[in-house]
């Protein structure tokens, strides 16, 4: 079979699987972290006599659920327990496994600029692979170091923006985003594989061996839970990041997502804060604000050589020497065919949009030049 071919179905497949395993882990998180916000105390003595530290109750799907918090373990381990590990192994197996197929496997083209840093493809690569593990290793570290939940929240800030900086310095900019998010996403995972399910293990041990259960792992099961609540909506922009230029093709394209992990951060810290009955609105005022600036600061700007009346034969020409190596075919990327005038008139605002912001040709790998980039993004705009 074409290897084209292969690596669409193996990118379809993935895809898929990637976005239905993050529902349901995403699901799952914003879930039990409302459920634990929205605990009251027992109404019954009884309950709480049992060790139930708060119970909730909530109506959905044409019925009532009573949910039950334990102070640390029920008197007795229910024979039927439910585990929620596998929605977040599948997700980052699933999502190591796009990068590895999409970016690793064809580095040259998607993860190297040489505009940005000339490097080989086993170099990105090995930077790439070493940057989910140290992204882990450091997390963990002020975890482990720090008592107070603000100083790691300061440290992990100053981690997301020294990654954020250097995977702008060293990777192609689409690449740099998704780079960014799959350290996150690792950070995630790890949480749920190293801190978490040992903790519910060790619950279960205790129960198991008729021992009175060590509340310190389930606290710090919760904190690194709580930590994952905060992260998953950054990571899912980076998910999205890659269809949209007008973000990762700016010149300070880092500075633009810290800026947009800032606000989903501060929206999932609004939605935090209602669970528990405040109503923190001056959050929100901020958020909309800092939306709005930086819609300007995203607002296209000129390519920078003014370009006036491009004939329909020079824009075809630089496509067919640029751009139709790979848009041509049935694998072509998105369906976006530039075969000949027609097809490039038709697609004409996405060769604007792409083209303007310097994510086509990936890594410029075909050599574009700035009077090409010029030309063709003037007779784009002139199409209307």
């Amino acid at each position: 079979m074409d290897a084209d071919y292969l690596r669409d179905l193996a990118d379809l497949v993935l895809r898929l699987l990637h976005v239905v395993a993050g529902i349901a882990w995403i699901g799952a998180s914003f879930y039990f972290i409302r459920l634990d916000l929205g605990l009251r105390p027992p109404e019954d003595a009884a309950n709480a006599e049992r060790g139930v530290a708060g119970e909730y109750w909530g109506v959905h799907g044409g019925g009532f659920y009573h949910s039950q918090k334990y102070k640390v373990a029920p008197p007795r381990l229910p024979e039927h327990l439910h585990w929620f590990k596998w929605e977040a192994y599948t997700t980052w197996l699933s999502g190591f496994a796009l990068l590895v197929v999409l970016y690793w496997l064809d580095a040259d083209t998607r993860l190297v600029d040489p505009a940005v840093a000339d490097l080989s493809t086993w170099q990105a690569v090995a930077i790439s692979a070493g940057g989910l593990a140290l992204a882990w290793l450091a997390y963990d570290a002020a975890c482990r170091s720090l008592r107070d939940d603000r100083a790691v929240a300061a440290a992990v800030a100053v981690l997301v923006t020294l990654s954020a900086f250097a995977a702008g310095e060293i990777f192609a900019a689409r690449a740099a985003f998704l780079q960014v998010g799959a350290m996150l996403g690792t950070i995630m995972a790890a949480n749920v594989f190293f801190v978490i399910i040992p903790a519910h293990w060790e619950l279960v041990r205790a129960k198991q061996q008729g021992r009175e259960p060590d509340a310190a792992p389930g606290l710090r099961a919760k904190q690194r839970s709580v930590h994952n609540n905060y992260l998953t909506l950054p990571v899912v922009f980076t998910m999205l990041a890659g269809h949209f230029p007008v973000a990762f093709g700016r010149e300070r394209a880092w500075l633009v997502l810290l800026s947009i992990f800032a606000l989903v951060a501060a929206m999932r810290h609004f939605f935090n804060l209602w669970h528990v009955g405040r109503r923190a609105w001056w959050i929100l005022g901020a958020a909309a604000a800092g939306a709005v600036s930086l819609a300007f600061v995203l607002a296209p700007d000129n390519v920078g050589i003014p370009i006036e009346g491009v004939p329909d034969a020079e824009a075809q020409a630089i496509v067919a020497q640029r751009c139709a190596g790979c848009h041509s075919g049935i694998a072509a990327p998105r369906g976006v065919r530039l075969a000949g005038l027609a097809q490039i008139e038709q697609w004409k605002n996405e060769i604007e949009a792409q083209v303007s912001t310097g994510a086509m040709p990936p890594g410029n790998v075909t050599g574009m030049t700035d009077q090409e980039r010029a030309e063709l993004v003037a007779w784009a705009a002139s199409r209307g």
